[in-house]
C-alpha cells in the first residue's frame, strides 16, 4: 500500500504559477504509475496529467497541454506538476493518484491509491 499526501495548492491571480507536490511513503514508489486528476465544483474528476514509473512517458489532457509539466523523482518519493500560465478554469481540487498498471492510464478506476486533495483557486 502507498500513502499519497499534495502539497502547493492556493490562490494565484490568472497567468500565475503553481507547483503541486504530492509525497508519497509505503511500498516503492517507483513501482507506481502516478497521475494528476482535478474536480471542479459540480464536474466530475478529469485526468489532468499522467507519468510512467520511470518517468519516461507522460500523457496531458489538451486543455494543459503546454502550459503544465509532471515530472517525478523517484529518489525522494515524489510527483510534481508544474502549473503554469493559469487560468480561472483551472480551479479544482487536485489530486494524485498512484496505479500499478503499466503505460499511463487515464481513467480514474484505473488508479489503486489516492491522495487527500489540495484546492487550486485561479482569480480572474
Amino acid at each position: 500500500q502507498v500513502q499519497l499526501v499534495e502539497s502547493g495548492g492556493g490562490l494565484v491571480q490568472t497567468g500565475g504559477s503553481l507547483r503541486l507536490s504530492c509525497a508519497a511513503s509505503g511500498r516503492t514508489f517507483s513501482s507506481y504509475g502516478m497521475g494528476w486528476f482535478r474536480q471542479a465544483p459540480g464536474k466530475e474528476r478529469e485526468i489532468v496529467s499522467t507519468v510512467t514509473k520511470s518517468g519516461a512517458n507522460t500523457y496531458y489532457t489538451n486543455s494543459v497541454k503546454g502550459r503544465f509539466t509532471i515530472s517525478r523523482d523517484n529518489a525522494k518519493n515524489t510527483v510534481y506538476l508544474q502549473m503554469n500560465s493559469l487560468k480561472p478554469e483551472d480551479t479544482a481540487v487536485y489530486y494524485c493518484a498512484a496505479t500499478l498498471r503499466l503505460g499511463v492510464p487515464t481513467r480514474s478506476g484505473d488508479y489503486d491509491y489516492w491522495g487527500q486533495g489540495t484546492q487550486v483557486t485561479v482569480s480572474s
